[in-house]
């Protein structure tokens, strides 16, 4: 008998990992857990307890503490006493806990993989050997960002105290994902785990304790969704990090409005799957395996939107059927099984439910013969096909071991039906030919993409969403930037702020040759094109001493709408414009603001009341930001990843896509180039709204664009009052992102505003110095102007 012939008439007995290293550990702590404070581990809190279930079985693991205000405020009293010390201990001291961290996680991985199938109700293969590893290689990877950050960021601080909110699908990397950039850069923590899953995090807690972390630097609240929302509202956290539904990212996003604090949000998906007609459809099938039915399709990005092309779809689908009849489902333990249990009741009757609109909605059901396991909560593979685009189980994400198939006949009708889909967290591409895959992938609009391979992830490389699937990143420098900020902040909140001096009435030193008198009236720029505001209402713009200086057009709701609609069809071939081709334009705006000097300082002058002096420093500093701008436009466009198998992991730097900015009346030129400059170099489209005080610093730049070949739409400006435009910008579901410096008591609602579409949002510092560089010309606008795509490239036999 040959091998081959073995291997297909061999039948599968179990092979069971034993529980007994997470049996002792539950029986060591008589099966009760509380919070973890100060270094201390509790097994009680002040909302008393409830039931966490093993999946698998249905049976009571233990009981887990609900805490209450009482335990909230303590954690964050901890994380806020320890924090001074722990960013003072250095990089060196921080990566020498990291790495002890890593350490442990390895020596105990055997007890931490058992505990969260257990707990999870994933196959223990998954566990042992991508979790656990995995979370371990993160404290490692981050260890080394503790030991060379001062280097590679001097200039930028810890925030202070993190809260972090994880879920119940990947419980122990998902605190890892969260944990280890936080304490790299000085941070502390409040972490909450998922109410369904929070053993394995308990476990890591006392792995800290046992590491020698000092109290206080890690701390850990276990209880429901209430909790999360005591940390969130609680006023002494500076960040929250989110792992979870749109939905709550939504009120995450109302809740924490104004606040100030930083937040990130790494939300739903619906992510697809392409295949083309030259792939190979063999290793395509075992990619959607991979892509769907990993940790029970229980994962953010699961592949769970199949798109193949039209040729080969009946093919592929009977490769994918027989395929699926070879899945095990079974518990959870057993090293042979391929797909676990469902984590609780309501989330398999969610997926039943789900399952059941597709099949009423015209959807045709297949799932394998095989029947599930009686005990605990199981789903079978399933395979909707003939699902339409518009289809409830097209669009809402299932979370479960269920995959949507649609087809297509063009690369483009690919990308359409990729993007057809308010989510934009991953996708897999799946083609022998490399220039399409990368093609592709460069027009699906998701923060992952993978190319003939899936799910796959590493410390080194950032994961993180487009659209509704959120904002921020988890790994690689990028991942960095969710717990740093500049160092000018901290050094300006420690100073008592300055009084604003009210311009003089009679402003010395006006440039001569500028007829300052002459009344002007400046209208909208939209399109290309100068126009006139819809309301046909216009106000006057006057100086220090009351005298009119001009008058602009009074915007409104219409005006945005059509400025919104210009850049939307401008941005894709500004996107698309080469980063040199768009040097050369920004390179040619200063040129052409050369020979106006003279007279954008004297509209300066006569706006602000300033000295002739400082308005052609102001002058002078734009012209100099513009060349800054430009200069740094063909030098920001991603890295190499180095992650440790066998890819070409690109971070690819793409623009966020249209933006709204609203400038603040201070230094009103210099401040509006310093604003719309990063966003136009990284290749954003823009409405801008100039400041509301002194607007024809902006509006005489009409004519500089138009002779510098900026193309017609890529920069609209909407002037008016403030606080009528920009909540416009903010809830307009077209914007992308919206940029705001103005008074801090209108971030608010703005922020409130911008959860129709999730879109990003940057409330500018109050006390930022727009003529310093670091304040008016750091990093961190390149960084709010684009958003990083991960390409994972498989190379090699």
């Amino acid at each position: 008998m040959s091998v081959a012939e073995i291997f297909e008439s061999m039948e599968y007995g179990p092979a069971p990992e034993s529980a007994a290293p997470a049996e002792e550990w539950l029986e060591r702590h008589d099966r009760r857990f509380g919070p973890f404070i100060a270094g201390e581990l509790r097994s009680e809190a002040s909302g008393g307890d409830f039931e966490t279930h093993a999946p698998g079985s249905g049976k009571v693991l233990g009981r887990i503490a609900q805490c209450g205000p009482r335990e909230v405020d303590e954690a964050v009293a901890a994380a806020r006493a320890a924090q001074s010390d722990w960013w003072k201990i250095g990089g060196y001291g921080r990566a020498r806990h990291l790495y002890a961290i890593a350490r442990k996680i390895q020596k105990h991985s055997r007890r931490l993989a058992v505990l969260e199938s257990l707990d999870n109700g994933k196959p223990i293969r998954e566990s042992r050997d991508l979790d656990v590893p995995l979370a371990a290689r993160h404290f490692y990877h981050h260890a080394g960002w503790a030991q060379v950050i001062d280097q590679r960021h001097p200039n930028w601080r810890p925030l202070g105290v993190a809260g972090q909110i994880i879920p119940w699908n990947f419980p122990l990397l998902m605190l890892a994902w969260k944990i280890a950039p936080a304490l790299a850069t000085g941070n502390t923590i409040v972490l909450k785990p998922a109410e369904f899953t929070s053993l394995s995090a308990i476990a890591f807690a006392e792995l800290c304790r046992d590491a020698g972390l000092p109290p206080g630097v890690v701390n850990l609240v276990t209880g429901d969704g209430a909790v999360g929302e005591m940390i969130v509202a609680h006023p002494d956290i500076d960040k929250i990090a989110f792992t979870g539904s749109t939905e709550v990212g939504r009120v995450l996003r109302r809740d924490t409005a104004g606040t100030g604090k930083k937040l990130s949000l790494e939300l739903g998906g619906k992510s697809p799957f392409v295949v083309f007609d030259d792939a190979d459809l063999d290793g395509a099938v075992e990619g959607v395996v991979d892509a769907i039915w990993f940790n029970q399709g229980e994962v953010c990005c699961a592949g769970s939107r199949l798109l193949v092309q039209e040729g080969v779809a009946e093919r592929f689908h009977d490769k994918l059927r027989t395929r699926m009849e070879t899945l095990r489902l079974g518990d959870p333990l057993d090293k042979a099984i391929d797909i676990g249990a469902v984590v609780a009741p309501v989330q398999l009757e969610r997926i039943k439910a789900l399952v059941d609109r597709g099949v009423e909605e015209g959807a045709t059901l297949w799932q394998p013969a095989a029947t599930c396991p009686t005990d605990g909560w199981f789903f079978p593979p399933t395979l909707l096909t003939g699902v339409e685009p518009a289809d409830t189980v097209a669009q809402e994400e299932i979370f479960g071991p269920v995959l949507v198939s649609m087809t297509f006949r063009t690369p483009d009708e690919a990308v359409a039906l990729a993007n057809n889909t308010r989510y934009g967290l991953a996708g897999s591409v799946w083609t022998e030919n490399i220039n399409l895959a990368l093609q592709v992938a460069a027009r699906i609009k998701a923060g992952t993409l993978w190319i003939n391979c899936t799910n796959q992830f590493d410390a080194a490389a950032g994961f993180g969403g487009y659209r509704e699937s959120g904002y921020g990143r988890e790994g690689g420098e990028e991942g960095l930037w969710e717990y740093i900020r500049p160092a000018w902040e901290l050094a300006t909140e420690q100073k008592p702020q300055k009084v604003a001096k009210k311009p003089s009435k009679k402003a010395k030193g006006k440039p001569a040759a500028v007829a300052i008198g002459i009344d002007r009236t400046a209208k909208m720029y939209i399109g290309g094109k100068q126009a006139r505001p819809d309301g046909g209402y216009s106000r006057s713009v006057v100086g220090p001493d009351g005298s009119p200086v001009g008058e602009i057009g009074e915007g409104n709701r219409k005006d945005i709408r059509n400025a919104v609609a210009a850049a939307r069809k401008a941005g894709p071939g500004w996107a698309k414009a080469s980063a040199h081709l768009r040097a050369q334009i920004l390179f040619y705006v200063a040129e052409n603001l050369e020979p106006r000097k003279a007279e954008l300082a004297g509209r300066i002058v006569a706006m602000t009341g300033a000295t002739a002096k400082a308005s052609s420093q102001e002058v002078e500093r734009a012209i100099e930001r513009w060349f800054l701008w430009a200069g740094w436009a063909d030098k920001y466009a991603g890295t190499v990843q180095a992650v440790p198998i066998r890819n070409f992991t690109f971070a690819v730097h793409e623009p966020l896509g249209t933006l709204g900015i609203v400038c603040p009346d201070e230094n009103p030129l210099l401040a509006f180039t310093s604003t719309v400059a990063p966003a136009l170099a990284m290749g954003n489209t823009v409405v801008a709204v100039p400041s509301e005080a002194h607007p024809l610093a902006a509006t005489d730049l009409y004519q500089v664009f138009e002779t510098s070949d900026v193309p017609a739409g890529v920069v609209n400006i909407v002037t008016g009052e403030r606080s009528v435009l920009a909540p416009e910008m903010a809830k307009h579901d077209d914007l992308d992102g919206l940029w705001y410096f103005g008074p801090k008591a209108e971030a608010e609602p703005l922020e409130s505003a911008s959860i129709g579409n999730l879109k990003r949002t940057w409330v500018g510092h109050p006390g930022r110095d727009w003529t310093n560089s670091e304040q008016g010309a750091g990093e961190e606008f390149l960084r709010h102007a684009i958003q990083v795509k991960n390409i994972w490239v498989p190379w090699g036999e």
